[in-house]
């Protein structure tokens, strides 16, 4: 009696630390936290970290750079019930601030009836050990020429570098433990992220089968990534993927206007990528933009979430209400 009243003793003072609920045993990459479900009953209380439930952390560090990263995993409802299917498997950069938002936002498209497809969402952390915008400076810009004010605050341009680990580690780990449909590879990325997104896009474009760009930062180092989608063209004749690009209607400069952006003409960077994209006539690209009323850079996120997800997952017809 003694050890058992033990043992829950450890596993409420393991609760009390954990952030996410995690569902698995530990392996290699192992597994980080405990079921708080299963031994609260689903409630948390005196001041505990409030959990995302039905949620998997695990750890895969990158070999390559010596970096721990985590990724976070989140399984359809259908997942169990369902043990021969395979699922389009969604990676979203940020995922201290997108993973919850888009879990949420795909069960509440399907509150009523399937609007979406069924899909296994992986968030993709920052470095373990850094702050937010440090790591994504680094990890997800092409070049080290960072804004000029930013030079000092941190590392940038090494996207390429990470987006090999997503490829070499934290995708053949994610294949390896779940049942990913590997021909339905998605992403989704903003600000920085979109700028990774759309590196990955013009360099090493199989990686993904979809994107969501969410008003990427062409922008960044004098719009380097215009160079990157010449030099692609230069050597393809098609660009297999499908593309939803979103930015906010205030991205643009206005200064005549105190809700437009005072840097950054980021809807004319979208508009001119979309255009350029397009004018290459790639038979297999399909590219949707659109400029989303009423948002501006911060508050876009959610909107754009939204319609990428029904862009890039639209349930079929036949499992429509």
């Amino acid at each position: 009696m003694t050890r058992i009243f033990t043992l829950l003793l450890a596993c409420a003072a393991n609760l009390a630390t954990a952030n996410l609920t995690v569902a698995n045993t530990p392996t290699t990459p192992k597994a980080t936290g405990v079921q708080a479900a299963s031994l609260l009953g689903g409630q948390r209380g005196s001041g505990q970290l409030y959990e995302v439930v039905d949620t998997q952390v695990w750890d895969v560090p990158d070999p390559k750079s010596g970096r721990d990263y985590q990724v976070f995993v989140a399984l359809p409802a259908s997942y169990e019930k369902e043990p021969s299917r395979r699922y389009p498997v969604l990676y979203v950069t940020d995922a201290d601030y997108a993973f919850a938002m888009v879990k949420q936002i795909a069960r509440r498209l399907n509150g009523h009836g399937p609007a979406i497809e069924d899909f296994i969402l992986v968030g993709l952390s920052y470095s373990v050990g850094d702050h937010g915008m440090p790591s994504r400076r680094r990890d997800y810009t092409p070049t080290p020429n960072g804004p000029g004010s930013d030079v000092a605050k941190g590392v940038h341009g090494e996207g390429k570098l990470y987006l090999e680990y997503l490829k070499h580690s934290a995708m053949p780990f994610i294949a390896g433990k779940y049942r990913t449909d590997e021909a339905r590879r998605l992403f989704l990325g903003h600000s920085y992220g979109g700028l990774l997104g759309a590196q990955a896009l013009l360099t090493d474009p199989d990686m993904f089968a979809g994107y969501v760009l969410g008003s990427p930062s062409f922008w960044y180092d004098n719009k380097v990534m215009w160079s990157f989608e010449k030099r692609y063209a230069k050597s393809h004749k098609d660009l297999p993927a499908k593309v939803y690009l979103y930015v906010g209607e205030y991205e643009d400069m206005k200064p005549s206007d105190a809700r437009y952006a005072t840097r950054y003409n980021m809807v004319t960077d979208a508009r001119y990528f979309e255009k350029t994209l397009k004018s290459r006539q790639y038979p297999s690209l399909q590219l949707k933009l659109d400029v989303l009323n009423d948002e501006d850079h911060l508050s876009v996120a959610p909107r754009g979430f939204t319609h990428g997800l029904k862009y890039l997952l639209p349930a079929s017809p036949d499992n429509k209400s």
